[in-house]
This record gives C-alpha cells, sequence and structure tokens, in this order.
C-alpha cells in the first residue's frame, strides 16, 4: 500500500489529538451526534462498488501504483485506440477524465483491432501491452508492445517498441507479464499450429519487456465442453500470487452469455514453465448468472481496494443476455468490480456476479 498521502486530502489527525479525544469521550457519549474518538481512529470504509464501474469499456486492466493512483485502461469497442484513466479510488475511475494516449495506424501494421491494452510498470518505465493486426488484413493479430519512460503514463512520449516474437507467426493476443523469484513472464493467447482450436494459454520467460526467451510452453488447451461452445478458446490469462500458489485465471467460450472464467494453479516453489506443474480447474469458477442478470462474465484482471490489504477482481461483462449479431459488434461490455473471497483451503472464491448498483444511463 502506497504511504503517499493526496496533498487534496486533510492531514489525518495527530496520535495527541486522539488521546486527548479519547479522555473527553465520557463527556461527549451524552451529545447526540459526536463522534468518540475511537471513530476517528479508525479508517473509514471503503465505499461500496458502483457497477457497472465503467461503462463500454472491456477486456478491462487496472494497476494501483506506488503513487496511490489506479490507472486504468480497456478495450473501446471501435477498437481503433488506446485509452487511459487514473482515480485514486476504484469508484472514481468511473467518473474519471479520459485520455487517449495511442491511435491506431491508419495502414500497414498495427491498423485493426485494438484489443485488450494492459499498464506495467517495468524497471522504472511504463509498458502496455496490446493485440492489433494490419489495417489490409484485420485478422492477423499479434502482440504489440509500446513504452513510455515518463514518470507520469499521460506525459511523455509512448515508443513503439514492436511485436512480441512468439514461436509461430498465428493468431494472438492477450498479453499479460508478472514476475515470481526474480524472473519476468509472459502469458498469452495463441493459436498453435496443427491444434483444432482458436487459441490456448501460453507462458515464457523474457529478455526484457518486449523479446522472449527460453521455451514456451502451453499451459491450457480448451477441452471441457465449457471451454468450446461457439469457439474453442483459453484467452486472456491474469496472474495473483497468494497463499504459496500461482492462480492463473483465463476465460473461454465465445464472447456472448457463454463466456466464462477457468482456473489454473501452481504452487509458488514449482517450476512455472513445467505443463505439469498447473493444474486445471475441471469446472468454470466465474459464468453467467440470470438471478443478478449478469452474462458473459470475463477477461479479468486483480487489483487490491484502498486499505491495501482486500483483493478485488476485475472484469468484464453484459446486462443481456441475447445479442443481434456478432458479439464482438455489441459494445456494451462493462467493467464491473467486486471484492474477491478466499476459502479455507486458500483457493479464491470468486462468487457470482454482482448485480447492478448503478442505473443504466447513470
Amino acid at each position: 500500500m502506497s504511504r503517499d498521502r493526496d496533498p487534496a486530502l486533510p492531514e489525518p489527525p495527530s496520535r495527541r489529538l486522539l488521546l486527548k479525544g479519547a479522555a473527553a469521550a465520557g463527556a461527549l457519549a451524552a451529545v447526540p451526534g459526536v463522534a468518540q474518538a475511537g471513530e476517528l481512529a479508525r479508517p473509514p470504509k471503503p465505499a461500496p462498488y458502483v457497477n457497472p464501474l465503467v461503462r463500454n469499456r472491456a477486456d478491462p486492466h487496472v494497476n494501483r501504483h506506488k503513487d496511490g493512483f489506479y490507472y486504468f485502461t480497456a478495450t473501446a469497442p471501435e477498437y481503433d485506440r488506446i485509452i487511459l484513466r487514473r482515480s485514486r479510488t476504484l469508484n472514481g475511475l468511473g467518473t474519471a477524465a479520459e485520455s487517449v494516449i495511442w491511435r491506431a495506424h491508419a495502414t500497414g501494421p498495427m491498423g485493426a483491432h485494438i484489443w485488450a491494452p494492459e499498464l506495467h510498470r517495468i524497471g522504472g518505465k511504463w509498458y502496455i501491452y496490446f493485440a492489433s493486426a494490419p489495417a489490409e488484413d484485420v485478422w492477423a493479430i499479434r502482440i504489440w508492445v509500446l513504452e513510455n519512460a515518463h514518470p507520469n503514463p499521460f506525459k511523455g512520449t509512448w515508443v513503439e517498441k514492436g511485436q512480441v516474437k512468439t514461436a509461430w507467426e498465428t493468431f494472438s493476443l492477450d498479453a499479460t507479464t508478472f514476475t515470481h523469484r526474480g524472473k519476468r513472464y509472459l502469458a498469452w493467447a495463441q493459436h498453435e499450429p496443427g491444434l483444432d482450436n482458436n487459441t490456448g494459454i501460453f507462458l515464457s520467460e523474457m529478455a526484457n519487456p518486449w523479446t522472449l526467451t527460453g521455451p514456451q510452453v502451453r499451459l491450457s488447451t480448451p477441452e471441457y465442453d465449457w471451454e468450446c461452445i461457439g469457439f474453442k478458446v483459453n484467452e486472456g490469462p491474469y496472474v495473483l500470487k497468494r497463499n504459496g500458489r500461482l492462480f492463473m485465471t483465463y476465460s473461454a467460450s465465445a464472447t456472448d452469455f457463454n463466456y466464462c472464467m477457468g482456473l489454473l494453479t501452481a504452487d509458488a516453489d514449482s517450476h512455472l514453465l513445467d505443463p505439469m506443474s498447473w493444474s486445471k480447474s475441471p469446472t468454470p469458477v466465474f459464468t453467467s448468472n440470470d438471478t443478478t442478470k449478469q452474462y458473459g462474465p470475463g477477461h479479468n484482471c486483480f487489483t487490491v481496494a484502498e486499505d491495501g490489504r482486500t483483493d478485488v477482481l476485475v472484469y468484464h461483462a453484459r446486462q443481456y443476455k441475447e445479442i443481434n449479431g456478432d458479439p464482438l459488434n455489441d459494445p456494451n461490455r462493462h467493467t464491473r468490480v467486486q471484492k474477491l473471497g478466499w476459502k479455507p483451503d486458500g483457493t479464491p472464491d470468486f462468487g457470482i456476479p454482482v448485480a447492478d448498483t448503478a442505473k443504466a444511463g447513470a
């Protein structure tokens, strides 16, 4: 949790003041509406999350940086730009000003299908991983990287570092990066030649933020029925390290109401590039829910609440089940957030996608 204080906020009460207030608590107890010293000392509870948090933004990524800001990026439904917001609170992202920090090229590479950006701070620089295709071949989607050396990602210059070269020149997207035991890894989705699927989940070590090194291993391929509805898809991986394990979520099936989340788990002491180190949940861990009217939840990331301790699940979902035409042409995948629970055995408890708290159009 960042120790930086927002200069716009009032100074917290000093310990001396709190002790003095405690001594006078008896006298104040009879005065209606006067807070007790203990209440002053307690940090305020975070406000309940407002959902949807950010409308018409899919594949959300939230990065809570040490400067005290939450940074937000996501897929815009026009698939033509990369946007960025920031706020000192999660709820604040919903109304934060949005900046376009990069636009698709008019022709050539990085000209179409600008998908699933993620913002990461690596070695004192900002990096954005995203998927795109040439303007003239819109389904030849690959992974690309931008770099910004300025401390403030809204300033400086975003430099195109090029394509992340994988073992095959095939459909690839949804890159995410994480470190473990001093090594940096990239996880992503890609079509493997010779396999009868759309994409599986792959993992590799990195030589630098835009270059892979060593073996590139497949961790998961669509095999269960719930991973193969509409399309045989495993995509959108994201890693959370807790309780001596690494939990890698991913999304499966077509991007309509069948879209759902799966889970891979590895022991923190295992060799991550050995596929046998990862166990796969035979059932989805997060799915559409008719009671809360949330459909197609997926492409998630994780962050922490303002208290620096409470884990938060960030994902997108639609508010209706039936879609006319190609789901990719439907713009109403909204970013949502909710508390991530934990089971007694130390594994994540995703629960169900929460119901709306904000009225449509609010």
